[in-house]
């Protein structure tokens, strides 16, 4: 058998043929008017999603930029939430601190008020028992009249009250008294400490009389020129004519002057005994 045998010839040329006849097809689909249309369609299509896969993915980036600046702004929240915490529990422990030590201080000041209270408490009860004393030797009065002071053989009374140097005089007559009377420098000692703790003037039982002028006692006795110096003597006027002891000084003074007074009389020393 050759190679020119019509069956062998047949079957090699058989794909030749069929590739024509696809081609015919294709040509006679190229020819047919729904070609165009379909292609325009399939590209619309291909267009179409190209726009919406190019759309998503510009969604997508935007989305994740969202979800990145999302992340940090929970970041920072969490942060700052986490500073907030912290704040709160240092102030919870600084308050809790605090109330230990307003606790502490508390008892320590209770503690304090108790001893002081108790200090005040035994205080009082010796003042309560001063007093007793006191009253006890307030109720004997010696040989003076109760409210007097005993010094030497004299009693003597300060006035409560400010009166001019007449009726101050006449107040210790209504006592069985005279206006205070200085003999001495003991006397004079005795009632500068009297009344050291007073600025007040008080009248004495001196005054300056006519028809000499000269500074008598009340009981008519003349002045001891070197027991003490009468300021304002040395310019003696009608209306400096009574004296006054004002701490530790004796003055010279119109009478008519308010002030105190210091009234004296004899003790009863038979009385003491």
């Amino acid at each position: 058998m050759t190679s020119d045998d019509p069956k062998t010839k047949s079957t090699k040329d058989c794909p030749v043929g069929r590739s024509d006849a696809e081609r015919a097809k294709g040509l006679a689909f190229l020819s047919s008017p729904w070609w165009f249309p379909v292609a325009m369609t399939l590209g619309v299509i291909c267009l179409g999603l190209l726009v919406t896969i190019i759309v998503l993915e510009t969604r997508l980036f935007q989305v994740s930029n969202l979800l990145k600046q999302y992340g940090g702004n929970l970041t920072q929240q969490e942060n700052v939430l986490q500073g907030q915490i912290l704040a709160q529990r240092q102030a919870e422990n600084a308050s809790q601190m605090s109330q230990r030590e307003l606790r502490d201080a508390i008892e320590t000041l209770s503690q304090q008020l108790h001893e002081k209270s108790q200090k005040q408490m035994e205080l009082h009860q010796h003042n309560l028992h001063l007093q007793e004393a006191l009253q006890k030797v307030a109720n004997f009065s010696g040989p003076c009249p109760q409210g007097w002071i005993w010094h030497g053989e004299d009693c003597y009374a300060f006035s409560s009250g400010p009166l001019d140097w007449g009726k101050s005089r006449e107040n210790c007559l209504l006592l069985n008294a005279q206006l205070l009377k200085i003999n001495s420098t003991d006397d004079l000692d005795f009632i500068q400490r009297a009344i050291a703790h007073s600025s007040s003037p008080f009248w004495v039982g001196l005054s300056l009389r006519k028809p000499n002028r000269s500074w008598l006692w009340e009981d008519g006795s003349p002045l001891k020129p070197r027991l003490f110096r009468l300021q304002g003597g040395s310019s003696q006027t009608h209306s400096r004519t009574c004296a006054y002891l004002q701490q530790g000084v004796v003055f010279a003074e119109n009478c008519i002057l308010a002030a105190f007074s210091i009234c004296q009389k004899k003790a009863d020393l038979w009385r003491s005994q």
